[in-house]
């Protein structure tokens, strides 16, 4: 792929201390011709504190899109990615720092007409295995290597998409999804369509996770947001109908050993109408089996 041109998108909601921290070195960076970065970003969630002042201010070059009301992190994703010029798109987090040279051994990723996107390498992390365990699908770091590799899913706080594939995806679930496992479905939902998705370990970015939601809401909330959309993503993408069943016998089991799991349950089931929705989508356009998806990352 020629010409290649990178928009970074950060999503941003009362961010003020972390966009001081960590967004010079994105302007760093894109003062490196060699990351092809030819805009950036920033969509405001209908932040409150003084962040998009500061951003005027202090980074005049960088473009800043306002929702009028909190619409959640999904939304503020596809908002940048919609609203954006290049043909590749970088997302980043506030809380995320990057290196000088981080998007350099990414883009020749993409002159493969496969790739949909390539995760970036936050320190400690690897390429991610994707698991069908006990009913539930679930994803685990695999040990950091030296070379490119394979990945199940591509974080939506530090990864680079091809945004022709990201628009014809639909990009992030905003209406299932408002934060957590967005990036992990549309990730899944990438690898149905057989489409690529790498991991570059020489693309360094420092991420302090839950810097952002640790801060709205609460332990417990966070723990029921993301049980919820496991449940949410599994009866969703899952079409598998052996899969499938070994599902709903892990549910029941969990159930019975846990009983207070019915409140995820009942939360999931709140959403079914929608569920069921695009279940019907991914029936109808996936090409590759669930069964082979979770092959690749047996070993």
């Amino acid at each position: 792929m020629t010409n290649l041109n990178v928009t970074v998108v950060i999503p941003n909601y009362n961010g003020l201390e972390l966009l001081k921290k960590n967004l010079s070195s994105v302007i760093k960076s894109a003062e490196n011709k060699e990351n092809g970065i030819s805009e950036i970003i920033i969509v405001d969630d209908a932040s409150t504190d003084s962040s998009t002042a500061f951003i005027k201010k202090k980074f005049p070059q960088v473009k800043i899109i306002k929702h009028t009301v909190n619409r959640g992190f999904s939304s503020a994703v596809n908002t940048g990615v919609r609203m954006s010029k290049g043909n590749i798109v970088a997302l980043l987090n506030s809380d995320v720092e990057v290196s000088l040279n981080f998007l350099v051994y990414v883009l020749p990723h993409f002159n493969d007409a496969k790739v949909f996107g390539v995760s970036l390498h936050e320190g400690g992390y690897s390429w991610a295995k994707g698991i069908f365990k006990e009913g539930y699908i679930v994803h685990s770091p695999a040990p950091e290597r030296g070379s490119a590799h394979e990945t199940f899913w591509i974080s939506g706080g530090s990864g680079v998409f091809r945004r022709s594939m990201w628009i014809a995806l639909g990009g992030f679930d905003e209406k299932l999804f408002k934060f957590y496992w967005e990036d992990v479905d549309l990730s899944y939902r990438a690898h149905k369509r057989g489409f690529l998705l790498l991991w570059e370990p020489r693309s360094l970015v420092f991420h302090k996770h839950e810097s952002v939601t640790g801060v709205r809401f609460s332990k417990r909330q966070l723990t029921t947001m993301q049980e919820t959309n496991q449940l949410v993503f599994i009866w969703k993408d899952l079409i598998s109908g052996n899969l499938f069943r070994k599902h709903i016998r892990g549910v029941i089991a969990r159930l019975r050993k846990h009983p207070g799991y019915a409140r995820i349950v009942i939360l999931a089931l709140l959403k079914i109408k929608d569920i069921k929705h695009a279940r019907k989508k991914e029936k109808k356009e996936g090409k590759v089996s669930d069964e082979a998806i979770f092959a690749k990352f047996t070993d």
